[in-house]
C-alpha cells in the first residue's frame, strides 16, 4: 500500500520533527527522496529550514523539482512548511535573488530592520482572510511557531489564506488549489498546529 502522506527529504531539516508530529496523530507517513513514493502517496507535506539558495540547488539536482510540478498537477494535496513555504514562489531575495519553484506565484523577502529581532522566532499569531479548510477548529487567537528572516509576498492576494504582524503585516499562510503552506512550523506549534496537520490529513486539496 502507497503511503498516506510522502514528506519529501531534501537535506533541508526539520524532517523528523515532521515525522514526530504525524505519528502522533496517528497519520500513516514516510521521508522518501524517490520519485515513485512521492507521487503515489495520497497527500505530499514539502518542510525544511536552511537556505533559499542551498535548497533549490539540492531539489534541482535530484529532479524533485519536476516531480513536485507532477504532483500538484495531479491535484494531489500538497503542504508547504517553513522554507518549503517560500520555495513554492518563484523567486527569492536571499543570497542576492534565487529562482524557485513557482508553483504559487510570487517573491519571498527579507524583513526590513525596524527595530525588531531578525529573525522573527518565537511565538505569534495568525489573522485569517478566509475560512480554509485547514484552519477549521482552530482558535482565532491561537498562537503558532515561527523562526525566519524572510516572509512569502504572493503576487496574487486571493492566494492569500492569514496575515501575520511583526513590524508590517506579511502573509502567513497561502493556498491555492490543492497547495497549502505555512510560514509557521505547525509541527512545532502544538494542539492548533496538530489540528492543522489533522485537517491536511483529511483535506481533498479543495476549498
Amino acid at each position: 500500500m502507497e503511503p498516506m502522506i510522502a514528506i519529501i527529504d531534501y537535506k533541508a531539516g526539520n524532517l523528523r520533527s515532521v515525522l514526530r508530529a504525524l505519528n502522533h496523530i496517528g497519520a500513516e507517513c514516510i521521508v522518501t527522496s524517490h520519485p515513485h513514493a512521492i507521487l503515489n502517496a495520497r497527500r505530499v507535506i514539502f518542510p525544511g529550514v536552511g537556505a533559499a539558495g542551498k535548497a533549490m540547488e539540492t531539489i534541482k539536482s535530484s529532479g524533485l523539482d519536476r516531480v513536485m510540478h507532477e504532483v500538484i498537477e495531479q491535484g494531489t494535496p500538497f503542504m508547504g512548511i517553513c522554507l518549503g513555504t517560500q520555495i513554492i514562489l518563484g523567486e527569492s531575495e536571499e543570497d542576492g535573488g534565487v529562482s524557485c519553484l513557482g508553483i504559487i506565484p510570487g517573491k519571498v523577502r527579507k524583513f526590513v530592520d525596524m527595530g525588531l529581532k531578525i529573525p522573527h522566532m518565537g511565538w505569534n499569531s495568525i489573522d485569517a482572510i478566509y475560512d480554509h479548510p485547514l484552519l477549521k477548529g482552530v482558535d482565532k487567537d491561537a498562537q503558532f511557531y515561527f523562526v525566519h528572516s524572510y516572509y512569502p509576498d504572493p503576487t496574487n492576494m486571493a492566494d492569500a489564506v492569514a496575515k501575520t504582524s511583526y513590524g508590517t503585516d506579511f502573509v502567513s499562510v497561502m493556498a491555492k488549489n490543492n497547495v497549502f503552506a505555512t510560514q509557521f512550523h505547525p509541527e512545532k506549534s502544538g494542539k492548533p498546529g496538530l489540528m492543522i496537520l489533522k485537517n491536511f490529513c483529511a483535506w481533498n486539496g479543495k476549498g
